[in-house]
């Protein structure tokens, strides 16, 4: 049996700019950071040649391509494993249907394909993880997504991410000091909104509207440079003053990236003393993003009462092997 551990992940500036569309004619750049919450993917050899999956449901089939799970699927026929092997997966937040806005669904497929290149005996590296990913997501499945995910579920850490023209990815890690680490982690407040939101409904909007929104998205990616100079400078109050920024530009790429519920929680949040955030994700639901100074938290947790809190840490790690047997 082998069990790979994956965290889920959260950006805070540039998300949008790692479309292909747009990063072909100008390089794309986001700034996130996994957080430790994860993906757990099992691996184990059967006795028979059938492959079972399981997750919320349970699919027992003798041919791979009967399996529904269409990541699970597609990483099986990439990695060469096409029976006799049962993979299960379960997850510390929602699962990747919910639309949570953490990077779910990459996280599951970086995972799986971590899981089976092990089960063969393969060691791969984390740029292979991503890239391969990239490769099912994008090009066979034909996901209307971009790359950070699954970069940042292989790579792990706070990192600066470059897309480039020629497919190329430069991963560069955010070097600042711990202490403004450890304060930034306890200035941002993460809320589950209720809202299941459906992520390819609002990213295939978002793709078809790259063209006209190119100068919004050269915004974007201006912040992520902004960002990652206040994040070495250690000024955190501009950094919540960002994600403010970025959320009101990031609602112009869709028309379903907010709506007048999200909207009551974002004003609600600034009233009590957030001075920034952001919804996760595409937009339209999943988990609400906020920095917020410790002395205004509690009137912040007050005034979002009706939502559930979810505290996290930054995790440094990505994708990992953590038994084998």
């Amino acid at each position: 049996m082998i069990i790979s551990k994956t965290p889920l992940r959260m950006s805070f500036a540039g998300g949008g700019s790692d479309f292909a569309d747009y990063y072909r004619q100008k390089s794309g750049c986001v700034i996130g950071t996994t957080i430790n919450k994860y993906v757990y993917i099992a691996v184990n050899k059967r006795f028979t040649d059938h492959i079972r999956v399981g997750y919320s449901k349970s699919e027992y089939v003798m041919n791979v391509e009967d399996i529904e799970h269409n990541l699970v699927r597609e990483a099986l026929k990439l990695v060469g494993v096409t029976k006799g092997i049962e993979v299960v997966y379960m997850s510390d937040m929602l699962p990747a249907h919910e639309g949570s806005g953490l990077g779910a669904s990459s996280a599951i497929l970086v995972g799986t394909l971590h899981a089976l290149h092990a089960y063969k005996g393969e060691f791969v590296s984390a740029e292979t993880l991503a890239r391969e990913a990239c490769q099912i997501e994008i090009d066979i499945l034909g996901h209307p997504i971009g790359k950070q995910d699954q970069y940042a579920a292989a790579f792990g850490g706070m990192n600066y991410f470059q897309f480039n023209a020629d497919e190329t990815v430069l991963v560069e890690p955010v070097i600042f000091k711990r202490e403004v680490k450890e304060e930034l982690n306890k200035n941002l407040l993460l809320f589950y909104t209720g809202i299941n939101s459906r992520s390819d409904v609002v990213l295939v909007e978002q793709k078809e509207n790259i063209e006209k929104n190119r100068l919004i998205l050269d915004k974007m990616v201006a912040l992520t440079h902004d960002l990652k100079r206040f994040l070495i400078e250690g000024d955190l109050r501009t950094f919540g003053e960002i994600l403010h920024t970025g959320w009101e530009l990031k609602q112009k790429l869709a028309t379903k990236v907010t709506n007048p519920i999200i909207d009551s929680y974002y004003a609600a949040a600034k009233e009590a003393g957030a001075i920034g955030g952001k919804i996760l994700g595409s937009g339209g639901g999943g988990f609400l993003l906020l920095y917020c100074e410790p002395k205004n938290q509690e009137r912040v947790r007050a005034a979002l009462s009706t939502l559930k809190e979810t505290p996290f840490s930054f995790e440094s790690e990505g994708s990992r092997i953590i038994y084998v047997h």
